[in-house]
């Protein structure tokens, strides 16, 4: 799959299939809608194209509604497209400017001019251009001009896509990444670099490597304990993650923590990807270290408990 940060970047091509959205999560419902544009692309000779957005126009056009989480980073989201077979993947920058074109001017000069779409997919009531204005009537009226094909996604697949994106949201918001993992087709992950702690898991004999997310607008899972494996090196490895606020010492920040099991180097500075598996318990507070120490005892077993089940 080839990649493009900017329109400037792509060339544009003689038979583009092209389909339009954010795809956060690129959930059962979207691999659906994208299985269809690859399908399209190869039974015409055309070669398939995704369109999405970044940032995310509700942040652009909602600046004050910071609330909004991704389940997938931009990165993230990019691995998986590939993985499902599309040929070209444009992110492009959203902008005021952008959100600014009018309906008119968005398909002239960037579906047909700047990307050469042949054939369209997209829902039913896809909107687009200045105060999304832009609808059917005015794809269709542009079709007849421009010659493109408009292939639209039915209302209950579009229903689809929102209500399991919603459900997958819910279900890691509540820890219940098992479910998330049956809606979206694959283990939740978060994607890292390790940073130093205060080392407090070492006098307790549970070390854990501190996991930063540079991407503020990634969503993290409810607080609490999960089995996980670790990713790094070209490695993968079992463990248990802590995300909270360490209630037990009186945290004042919520940390995403992992003890890997079996492993004792310094991983400072490294990226690791953290899978989530299951989740095993809720944060409380205990009444100190070693009552803590002991359920970390009790969460260690219970977790090689659930990887024996997997094997």
């Amino acid at each position: 799959m080839k990649l493009y940060h900017h329109f400037s970047e792509f060339k544009r091509l003689n038979n583009a299939v092209v389909t339009i959205g954010t795809f956060d999560g690129v959930h059962y419902g979207h691999q659906k809608i994208i299985n269809r544009l690859c399908e399209l692309a190869k039974a015409t000779g055309g070669e398939s194209v995704i369109l999405t957005f970044f940032p995310h126009p509700r942040l652009i056009i909602d600046p004050e509604n910071q609330d909004l989480k991704m389940i997938n980073t931009i990165a993230e989201k990019a691995k998986i497209l590939a993985g499902l077979g599309v040929d070209h993947l444009i992110i492009t920058p959203f902008t005021r400017d952008f959100s600014n074109l009018s309906p008119s001017e968005y398909i002239k000069n960037i579906l047909v001019d700047t990307i050469g779409v042949k054939h369209l997919i997209v829902g039913y009531d896809h909107r687009f251009g200045k105060d999304r204005a832009g609808g059917m009537p005015e794809l269709e009226a542009a079709a007849q001009i421009h010659d493109y094909k408009i292939e639209v996604i039915p209302e209950q697949d579009i229903n689809d896509v929102a209500v399991s994106s919603t459900k997958i949201r819910k279900a890691l918001l509540n820890g219940e990444v098992a479910l998330a993992a049956k809606y979206l087709g694959y283990n939740f992950s978060l994607h890292g670099r390790v940073i130093k702690g205060d080392k407090i898991g070492r006098t307790i004999g549970f070390p854990t490597a501190n996991l930063f997310i540079e991407e503020t607008y990634k969503l993290i899972p409810a607080d609490g304990i999960y089995a996980v494996t670790v990713d790094m090196s070209g490695q993968s490895f079992k463990g248990m993650a802590y995300i909270g606020q360490r209630p037990t010492i009186n945290g004042m920040t919520r940390n995403i923590e992992v003890n890997i099991f079996d492993f004792n180097q310094e991983i400072y500075g490294q990226n690791i990807t953290m899978t989530f598996l299951q989740f095993l318990r809720h944060d409380v507070k205990f009444t100190g270290l070693e009552t803590l120490k002991l359920q970390l005892q009790k969460d260690k077993e219970d977790t090689l408990a659930y990887f024996d089940t997997l094997a």
